[in-house]
């Protein structure tokens, strides 16, 4: 399973982006699929997850700004950004979780600056 990740950029303040990861390869069925970030100088941790019933669950700084969505078809999952900050400057790692193994995309750099 290989996890294309796309999107990333710079973004001002108060801006938008929509992060997407396409798995391609031999695709099992998924646990869960998530967005992770690692800033400058910080620890990677999981921002957006979405489980294969499509419950969500978001990190503090993310809820109400980002919202994480799948496309079962064409094994897409997106992660939608509004009300950028400067601290969500960091490169952004999908996940996946196929229950016995875990697997990351490459990562997409975002920079929110003025």
């Amino acid at each position: 399973v290989q996890l294309q990740a796309s999107g990333g950029g710079l973004a001002h303040p108060g801006g938008s982006l929509r992060l997407s990861c396409e798995a391609s390869g031999k695709i099992p069925s998924f646990k869960l699929m998530a967005w992770y970030r690692q800033g400058p100088g910080n620890v990677r941790f999981d921002v957006a997850t979405i489980a294969s019933d499509g419950d969500t669950l978001y990190a503090d700084s993310a809820k109400g700004r980002f919202t994480i969505s799948m496309d079962n078809a064409r094994n897409i999952v997106y992660l939608e950004m509004n009300n950028l900050k400067p601290e969500d400057t960091a490169v952004y790692y999908c996940f996946a979780d196929d229950y016995s193994r875990g697997y990351w995309g490459q990562g997409t750099e975002v920079t929110v600056s003025s």
